[in-house]
């Protein structure tokens, strides 16, 4: 398999999806786009380091247009997310799916310092 594209937009930085649409609306996950090509994410109100669960998975982030970046990753859990982050409006628009569900989500994000 060919090395994914990370750019340095995402690759390196902490998001915080927050979600207005979809499965998990109402929801903040925090994203942590790890230098090795993978991506560690859990919700934001029970931290990893404070004892919530985490999960890490290998990510793809790719250009789009000016200041649009698509994001996508398998977990283990199967499932597959794959948004298009606009750093222009902080607006985030995508897709949750499994091979037996399909959802499109919706949010909003915000890189955390």
């Amino acid at each position: 398999m060919t090395e994914p594209i990370r750019d340095p937009t995402i690759r390196g930085k902490t998001i915080q999806f927050r979600w207005t649409d979809g499965p998990t609306k109402g929801m903040t996950h925090e994203h942590i786009f790890h230098l090795d090509g993978t991506v560690e994410w859990h919700d934001a109100e029970r931290r990893a380091d404070r004892g919530g669960p985490s999960e890490k998975a290998t990510y793809a982030a790719v250009p789009v247009a000016d200041g649009a970046y698509l994001v996508s990753y398998l977990a283990a859990s199967g499932y597959t997310l794959t948004v298009v982050l606009n750093f222009q409006d902080q607006q985030l628009i995508g897709f949750a799916s499994s091979s037996k569900e399909w959802f499109p989500v919706r949010g909003t994000f915000e890189v955390v310092p």
